[in-house]
């Protein structure tokens, strides 16, 4: 691992299990957050991250700023978008960040190297290399060079809330109250409602 990584990085890698763009990206974008919040990785549910893709950065955002989907505070919209928004609950301030980062746009190199890959070559070396290039450019980007930031539109999110379980009438296992469908009267959970 390069000791020339921030900590914060080298946690994220190892968390993620390899560097590469999505991860760089994530990374700034969760540090770009909490500095625009003026916050640092809070211990609980004070910190709100809503992603629009479930891309390697969702897991950079997670591991930085401590939101997850078990506390409640880390929200997927599943949009395919480099879009990501944090709420500080304790000020109620909100920040909207849009990946804008030209360096990931029509790259003629990454093309061609898809190409030779689907041809059945091995360009898994310089796969490799055109990745860390990628990395190398978003890690050294000026955050108004790559990324859109402007403040939140919508308002804070709600704290998670903590929901009965019921059986399912049908597989017996529980599940979330409130994911409940009815089929012939009885209470199901949505993989078996959408079985019958």
């Amino acid at each position: 691992m390069n000791d020339q990584f921030d900590p914060d990085l080298r946690d994220a890698i190892q968390f993620h299990g390899h560097l590469c763009p999505g991860l760089a990206l994530g990374y700034r974008v969760a540090k770009a957050a909490l500095k625009e919040l003026n916050a640092e990785r809070p211990h609980d549910e004070e910190l709100v991250a809503v992603v629009e893709n479930d891309s390697c950065a969702a897991d950079a955002i997670q591991f930085i700023t401590g939101a997850t989907f078990g506390k409640g505070n880390l929200i997927f919209r599943d949009y395919g978008k480099h879009v990501y928004t944090f709420y500080n609950r304790r000020t109620g301030k909100g920040v909207r960040i849009a990946e804008d980062f030209r360096g990931f746009e029509n790259d003629a190199r990454y093309d061609e190297l898809r190409k030779r890959q689907q041809a059945g070559e091995d360009v898994s070396r310089e796969m490799a290399e055109f990745k860390m290039d990628k990395v190398a450019a978003v890690l050294r980007a000026d955050d108004k060079d790559f990324l859109k930031i402007e403040p939140a539109s919508a308002p804070v999110p709600s704290t998670a809330r903590i929901r009965a379980s019921v059986r399912c009438a049908v597989c017996g296992e529980r599940f979330m109250e409130s994911r409940a469908r009815v089929s012939g009267g009885r209470s199901v959970c949505i993989p078996c409602f959408e079985k019958e």
